[in-house]
Order: C-alpha cells, then structure tokens, then sequence
C-alpha cells in the first residue's frame, strides 16, 4: 500500500459568517491510499476548522506527512499517535474504507450509496444581513426544506428575534426551527434569551454558552425552556467515561455529531451508543467538509436510517466542490445513482 496526499484551498460561494468569524476559505488535504496490486485507490479528507479543531494547525500537514511516510515504509496504517488529530483520523479512516470496498467512493455500503434511501436534512442559513439572511430563509422553504436552521448570536439579539419571529409569523409552524448559537451567549443571560426565544416554537438550540461552561449548561438543560443540543462541547472528549460523565453531568437533550472534529465513525459510534444509553437525542452533521468528506459522513448517517433531519447540506458551499454524484432535492441528500465523481483538480 502506497500513500500520498495534496492540499487544496476550498473556496467559499459566500462569505461565511457565524459568531465565531467569517470564512471565505479553508483547507483540505486530501489523502490517496493505492493498493499496488490491483491498482484500487481510496481517497479521505483530512480536514480542520481553525479556532475549534483540537488538531495542531502548525503542524497538522507535517503530521499528514508523516502518517503517509509510515504507511510506505511499513505498509500499513497506524492512528496510534493520532488522538489528538482527530481530522487526520477521519481523512485515513475514510480513505482505508474507500480502498478496502473497491476505490468507487464507497464507504459504507447501504442503500444510500446505491441512489436508493434519501437523508432528510435541514436548510442552513448563515449569518450575514437581515435581507440576506431572509432571502436565504425563503429560498430553503421555496426548495421544499421543512426544517430550517438559523446562526444566531452575532447580531443584535432584538434584531435576530424579530427577524425569527417574521418568518415564523408568515410560515407558521410548517417548519421546524433550529437555532445554533455557536456559544454566542453569555451564561448571565443566556436564560432569559432562551425564554424569549420559546415562543417561536424552536425545536432546539446548539450550544447556547461557549463549551467548558459545564455548570451553565446543566442547569440551562434542566430548565428544559427550548431543548439544548451540545456541539463543540463534545470536541477533545476522547475517552468512553468521559463522554458517559459528561453526557450525565450536564443531561443535554441533543448531542451533535462531527466525526472530523471527534476523531471520525469509530469515536462516534461510540457517543451514539452512550447517547442511546442516556435517553439522550443526536443528529449527525459535517463541518465544512468539501464533497469527499461529506459523502462518507452521509453513508455513515444513512447507516442509522435516521428519522429527524441531519445537517448535512453543506455540498454547496463551496465554488471549487469536488463534482460527485451528490444531491439534493426538497430537503432530502440522495447519492445520484447516475452522477460520477471528478477528482482531476486535485490529483493529476
């Protein structure tokens, strides 16, 4: 097995706002695995979200580098060092499966991948003006999406809610509302934000107060006002007791699920299961990954048959996506059964 791999800059179709910053490019090193034999290939995405990834940024490539390095000297993979590079685990581990059914991009294969079993998922509109954003919110319900979810928390609260409560007004409850507030909200207040959110029939919100705030977010959970979902809480627990620990700590009603922030199928897998134990809901959802990272995540989510929506729509944020057989249509990611993939922008 020989290795090898290749950044690329993906470009943003917008800028990309959340409360965190704004985006308008990220990287992806993308990873080759070939068998010698039979020619065969796998293909992962090493991926990483500055500022939120627990990977070392400075030398993330240099381990990419490395790991690749290894496998063509000892002619097979070891994650043994990687724990604390849980986007490069998911890149590799995405690559292995890829290789090991066949190189056709199949990652797990289910009915998904056969172009026969749809993903409801939910339409993401991203911060930016109150014209765009409502543009955008109009566009997700006109393309048949009938579950919305809003970025919330950098911008006048007052305006965000009056801007939530027009569009709730004029759709009624023919959409299910989901908020994200990237840990937007300071604890002192976060309480009475969620009670003047309720009224707008929200389903839930994401990560209302920054992570490591564990009593905040326990106690904002027990309130039970709007239902909370953990996100970037979840990122660097790697251990089994203490995703348990943390799971009966703080008795989130939602966890949300990255693997290339938590370390890829594997890790996740494993929070699921912990998550069930607990009586605790999850969806799953990427986090900016281009094509190639996004479809081994959807045949991994389809593996669940999942009945609530997912955040999987972000194949098209990118201007410079990897084409691939990806689509979607009224609300729902399908595997085109006729679609192909194009990989010659980044492999020659």
């Amino acid at each position: 097995m020989r290795a090898k791999y290749v950044r690329n800059v993906m470009k943003f179709a917008f800028p990309a706002r959340t409360s965190r910053d704004t985006l308008f490019e990220k990287s992806s090193w993308f990873v080759m695995l070939e068998n010698q034999v039979n020619c065969l290939a796998g293909i992962g995405e090493c991926t990483l979200i500055n500022g939120l990834s627990i990977d070392n940024q400075d030398f993330f490539e240099m381990k990419i580098a490395k790991t690749c390095q290894f496998i063509n000297e000892n002619n097979y993979y070891d994650d043994s060092d990687l724990q604390m590079y849980p986007g490069i685990r998911f890149g590799f581990e995405t690559a292995l499966n890829d290789l090991k059914n066949g190189g056709r991009r199949l990652i797990f294969d289910n009915p998904f991948y056969q172009g026969n079993q749809s993903i409801p998922i939910n339409g993401l509109v991203w911060m930016g003006t109150f014209e765009e954003m409502e543009k955008h919110f109009r566009e997700k319900i006109e393309a048949g999406y009938n579950c919305i979810k809003v970025k919330v928390g950098a911008l006048n609260f007052q305006d965000e809610y009056s801007f939530l409560k027009r569009m709730r007004k004029e759709y009624g409850d023919d959409f299910i509302l989901r908020l994200d507030a990237n840990g937007a909200f300071l604890p002192q207040e976060a309480e009475e934000k969620l009670k003047y959110l309720s009224d707008l029939h929200v389903h839930s919100i994401e990560q209302p107060v920054k992570s490591g705030q564990h009593e905040s977010l326990a106690y904002l959970c027990g309130l039970k006002i709007i239902d909370i979902a953990l996100d970037e809480e979840l990122i660097g627990i790697a251990e089994k007791e203490q995703k348990r620990k943390l799971l009966f700590d703080i008795k989130p009603q939602y966890i949300v699920l990255k693997p290339s922030l938590l370390g890829g199928f594997t890790e996740c897998d494993e929070w699921i299961k912990l998550a069930e134990q607990s009586q605790t809901g999850w969806w799953i959802t990427s986090a900016l990954e281009s094509n190639v990272g996004l479809n081994a995540i959807a045949q991994w989510t389809a593996g669940y048959h999942p009945a609530i929506h997912q955040g999987l729509g972000t194949g098209n944020i990118y201007s410079n996506n990897i084409v691939s057989p990806l689509r979607v249509k009224e609300g729902k990611l399908y595997s085109d059964p006729d679609g192909f993939w194009d990989f010659s922008a980044i492999f020659e």
